[in-house]
């Protein structure tokens, strides 16, 4: 298999074998194994929207947090700025097989 196209968290990524990848977060520990089902496209077979008995398993890397993302908002003639910091957690994914 080359590479699928698969959805989780609102978010498209489009992996091969032995890829590593940045997800949103999701449930698990590091070791883990996590099976998507919601495959839109394998090579070139595309799905109507989703491929039937399809499936990429990753395994978790690790749990983290982004780097703090700075947002300044600032208002001029007011004497008014406004300081917030955000920091987005991720999963780390290691592609390990691609079903299909």
């Amino acid at each position: 298999m080359g590479f699928a196209v698969f959805e989780t968290g609102a978010k498209q990524y489009k992996v091969s074998v032995n890829d590593q990848i940045y997800a949103e977060k999701l449930i698990g520990n590091p070791g883990d194994q996590i099976t998507f089902d919601k495959v839109l496209m394998i090579d070139t077979n595309i799905g109507q929207p989703y491929l039937p008995n399809a499936k990429v398993v990753c395994e978790i890397v690790k749990q983290g947090k982004q780097d703090k993302l700075l947002i300044i908002h600032h208002i001029s003639q007011k004497h008014h700025t406004k300081r917030q910091g955000h920091r987005q957690k991720y999963t780390k994914l290691l592609v390990k097989e691609i079903i299909g």
